[in-house]
């Protein structure tokens, strides 16, 4: 039996609870103040004071971590990624910074285009060997547990290929993956006209992806100009009868309805929501959909952010994540996701820390194993190099985890 005690941490945030906090909730994240935690063959038996956990267990059964003038907190979890892809446009981010428009970089063939070409000429071991590199660096950002989908392939072979590679590296990476197929991504030139037709093949590539059991989730760009409400409520549908649960980028570049159609399908998330109604954050908050928020690709392209206050005031849960993907937020720096939900989303520290945990976990649907510090859940724990949460805004950008443990197991 694998045994471990982390103790005397300064601040041990348990942020407890099987389900995602909504509103006010988000503040209260359980701060145990010089905490302890045991974790026997993965799993966490207790969580108290260290005084407590002293008198009830004999240290020397364990294998001990001294948390003194630490903090201890749930492993972070990045629940909107695009893990895998084929090449790289850093020279469309330094056209972008100089003022050219979307349409121009398209027309040159840039924008997902460029990313589709490169995605198909790229093999599975290339995606697996670039995969684990990156999966390696968000390890080293404290992320246990992350989100990634397809949809830079826009064909059966490439979409395949890419959930192939997600759960290869799902099976043999320290990092837990949940897959997620997002063939209805883009519509290249060819596709222009024939959205329903694509909506229609794309189902079928889906059932396929469902029937290999390469993913778990759906997803869809509901936006003007790339698929509709209608078009996506089809699609969605679909997903929903083959029992996979749904995601579904919403709301983003125009007020289109994606909140409310997130809400009325049941989706697990809905994400970006830059420009989303109140009506449909309120229908979310009613039907306990989380409001994944991605505040580094605002910041990428130099757009305003999504309204968090105005959205947890709602009463809504919202989680954060990166948004990692080669095109509009090239980064994958949990530290600069944090330093931009308390600096230019006006979120609190103890919100940022609920959103990518326990709202980070219920986005995934997984908030009753992961999340949080309490009995009964995985033990996906980190450590800070500081006594105190305080210091992960107050370090801007800098990535201050110290240890990271994974299924109880010091992985870093």
């Amino acid at each position: 039996m694998k045994k471990l005690i982390i103790k005397n941490a300064s601040e041990l945030v348990t942020c407890r609870g099987k389900a995602p906090k909504k509103g006010a909730e988000m503040a209260d994240i359980g701060i145990i103040y010089g905490g302890s935690v045991v974790i026997e063959d993965g799993i966490i038996v207790d969580v108290d004071t260290a005084e407590n956990i002293n008198k009830k267990y004999d240290e020397s059964e364990y294998h001990v971590v001294d948390a003194t003038e630490k903090a201890v907190l749930p492993g972070f979890i990045d629940s909107h990624t695009h893990l895998i892809f084929g090449g790289y446009r850093a020279d469309e981010f330094s056209w972008r910074l100089r003022g050219d428009t979307y349409m121009s970089i398209m027309e040159r063939g840039g924008g997902i285009t460029s990313s589709v070409r490169s995605t198909r000429s790229t093999s599975l071991e290339k995606f697996v060997e670039t995969g684990k590199k990156r999966l390696d660096k968000m390890l080293d950002f404290g992320v246990t547990t992350v989100e990634a989908k397809s949809g830079y392939g826009l064909d059966e072979e490439t979409e395949m290929r890419q959930l192939e590679a997600v759960k290869i590296l799902n099976d043999t990476h320290s990092v837990d993956i949940a897959a997620t197929f997002l063939g209805p991504h883009s519509v290249l030139p060819e596709w222009k006209g024939k959205e329903d037709e694509f909506i229609d093949y794309m189902i079928e590539v889906m059932k396929k992806a469902k029937d290999q059991n390469l993913a778990e989730f759906a997803d869809i760009f509901c936006e003007k100009n790339v698929f509709s409400i209608e078009q996506s409520r089809k699609f969605l549908s679909s997903a929903k009868e083959m029992g996979l649960m749904l995601k579904l980028h919403a709301d983003e570049i125009v007020r289109l309805g994606g909140a409310e159609l997130a809400a009325e399908l049941g989706a697990v998330s809905a994400d970006h929501l830059l420009q989303a109604s109140d009506e449909g954050i309120r229908n979310m908050a009613k039907k306990d959909v989380v409001a994944t928020l991605l505040p580094a690709t605002a910041f990428c392209l130099k757009e305003d952010y999504a309204r968090a206050r105005d959205i947890i005031d709602s009463g809504c849960a919202v989680a954060l994540a990166t948004d990692f993907n080669p095109g509009s937020c090239f980064t994958n720096s949990v530290p600069l996701v944090i330093a931009l939900a308390a600096i230019q989303m006006k979120m609190s520290i103890e919100e940022i820390i609920t959103a990518l945990t326990i709202n980070g976990a219920a986005a995934l649907a997984r908030q009753d194993k992961i999340g949080s510090i309490e009995v009964g859940k995985k033990a996906d724990i980190i450590i800070l190099e500081f006594p105190s949460i305080h210091f992960l805004p107050y370090h801007a950008g800098v990535n201050i985890v110290e240890t990271v443990i994974k299924d109880g197991v010091i992985v870093k």
